[in-house]
């Protein structure tokens, strides 16, 4: 008889950690105050303030939303506020930015959620070359998250990693 085939990644101890795992979900929105402009330049006060009165936030509810201002117009601070307190009671999440921006948000908030305590002295794979195109920022904010609490990081998948950190004896 032969013998039994011994899978040695799983009996190694890694634990891989996937950032597809913590990708952002849900519809995203965008919101650009230069269609609240006059002249698409100029914020006048009464007139945006009436403007959004008129829109249906309804079509905003449950989603992500990025909020910017795709014009070169001077924007004061209180009417990216006005806004937001119209987004904020049906939005799922808002972000001053735009679409990049508010992904990039939304992944970093995702990637808080790990529990580096489950994660201390432990062998950790960040897992690589997945099928969703992940930002490199993500490999950084993940490693900055667990260096402090890891034994040591990996790059890649179990069977073939490159080294990235280990903790000193």
């Amino acid at each position: 008889m032969s013998d039994p085939i011994i899978n040695r990644v799983a009996e190694s101890g890694l634990i891989t950690l996937n950032p597809e795992d913590y990708f952002p979900k849900g519809e995203t929105a965008l919101f650009d105050l230069k269609d609240h402009l006059f002249m698409g330049l100029i914020l006048k006060e009464k007139d945006f303030r009436e403007a959004l009165k008129n829109i249906d936030w309804a079509v905003y509810q449950h989603k992500n939303v990025a909020l910017f201002c795709s014009a070169d117009a001077i924007i004061p601070v209180w009417a990216w506020m006005l806004v937001a307190s119209y987004l904020q009671p049906v939005a799922k999440e808002i972000v001053m930015g735009d679409e990049k921006e508010l992904h990039k948000q939304l992944f970093l908030k995702n990637l808080s959620a790990i529990n580096i305590n489950e994660l201390a002295d432990k062998r950790v794979v960040i897992k690589g070359c997945g099928e969703t195109p992940v930002g490199d920022y993500v490999y950084m904010e993940i490693t900055k998250m667990i260096r402090p609490v890891v034994k040591s990081i990996m790059y890649g998948e179990p069977c073939s990693t490159v080294p990235v950190f280990k903790k000193a004896r």
